[in-house]
């Protein structure tokens, strides 16, 4: 048991009632929450001081905290996670919410990214916080592999699988690359890649370089390198990771200290190098998990929190995430079926387009 569960479970009725409506007028105003104020919220009838003296008893307990002498009372990261835990009241998903997402996936695209990257987008303006999607990697066997240049410092590489998928990506070769080097490039990988997947085939590339150096001139053996490079992360890691609605954590009347810490948090997320953090926060099963300033380790801040579920294929596999992000403020009873109906919503669709 938690230690903020074990606190709940020693809070007498009166605290509880208390607690729970602190918590709750601070998510709604994201103001201090006085005594004054919850004499006329509270089902039972007590003095101001009485609901003093239970603050007090709460704050000495480390779930309130009291930003300035004689204000009212502000949950703390202990106190939010005790009141999530234990008190939430997850609401149904809002009809309105439900067709602004599925509006994202009716498109007749077949590109799973500028459909996930709706998805985001939809996710963000719904909860008015940042979006986060992690989309899947493609592990069907690749059929085939070109380069081709494109002028200026750029070229494409193209993948096409044996399931029929399709990827063009963009890419810097490394200087001096020519239409022949990036031919016999693409040679090399072919004659390796029957029946393999992008890591599979990277990794048998390794192997082969190893052996094969000499056969190679030394640019098309670079270009080979910085190719895959450029598809796969350390760790056989390719996902991508979509960030949409930023802007919405940057109102107007943000206090400055706010806008330093969320422009501190974007940073840090452009920083990542290897976003499958983000993914295995969600591996401790399914289902919608919150994670509360510090806990948040994706971000390191402690003003943040994230909620997050993962997405499943056809075989209960986890394959990527959505989640949204916010200051420890989120309306929480509402962003938890968001997130969840928007995962099962993407896991569905990949899982139809996979057999279909």
């Amino acid at each position: 048991m938690s230690e903020a569960s074990k606190l709940l479970d020693e809070l007498n009725d009166r605290s509880r009632e208390v607690f729970r409506k602190v918590v709750e007028g601070y998510l709604f105003s994201g103001e201090p929450v006085g005594s004054r104020t919850l004499t006329r919220t509270l089902d039972e009838k007590v003095s101001a001081a009485t609901i003093r003296n239970v603050m007090q008893d709460l704050e000495f307990l480390g779930l309130l905290d009291s930003p300035h002498i004689s204000a009212g009372r502000v949950p703390t990261q202990l106190g939010l996670r005790m009141f999530v835990d234990g008190l939430l009241e997850v609401r149904d998903l809002d009809q309105e919410d439900r067709e602004k997402i599925d509006a994202t996936v009716t498109s007749n695209s077949q590109d799973v990214g500028q459909i996930l990257d709706r998805v985001g987008s939809a996710l963000s303006g719904v909860t008015q916080g940042a979006s986060l999607v992690l989309t899947p990697k493609h592990e069907a066997a690749i059929k085939h592999i070109e380069f081709v240049p494109i002028g200026g410092d750029q070229a494409l590489v193209v993948l096409v699988f044996d399931d029929g998928h399709v990827e063009n990506r963009l890419f810097t070769p490394p200087p001096g690359q020519t239409p022949s080097s990036m031919r016999e490039a693409a040679n090399f990988l072919n004659a390796l890649v029957e029946g393999k997947t992008l890591s599979e085939l990277r990794r048998t590339m390794k192997e082969e370089i190893a052996r094969k150096r000499q056969e190679l001139d030394s640019l098309a053996a670079t270009l080979v390198d910085q190719g895959l490079a450029a598809w796969d992360t350390e760790g056989d890691m390719p996902e991508r990771l979509i960030v949409r609605g930023r802007s919405n954590l940057l109102a107007e009347d943000a206090h400055a200290e706010e806008l330093d810490r969320i422009k501190e948090l974007f940073d840090d997320l452009e920083r990542k190098r290897d976003i499958a953090e983000f993914l295995e926060l969600t591996e401790q099963g399914d289902g919608v998990r919150i994670f509360i300033g510090s806990e948040n380790k994706l971000f390191s801040l402690s003003g943040s929190s994230l909620v997050v579920s993962p997405y499943m294929n056809a075989d209960r596999k986890i394959i990527g995430a959505v989640g949204v992000i916010g200051p420890t403020r989120l309306n929480y009873g509402r962003i938890v079926p968001i997130v969840d109906y928007t995962a099962q919503l993407v896991g569905k669709l990949l899982g139809d387009r996979n057999q279909g």
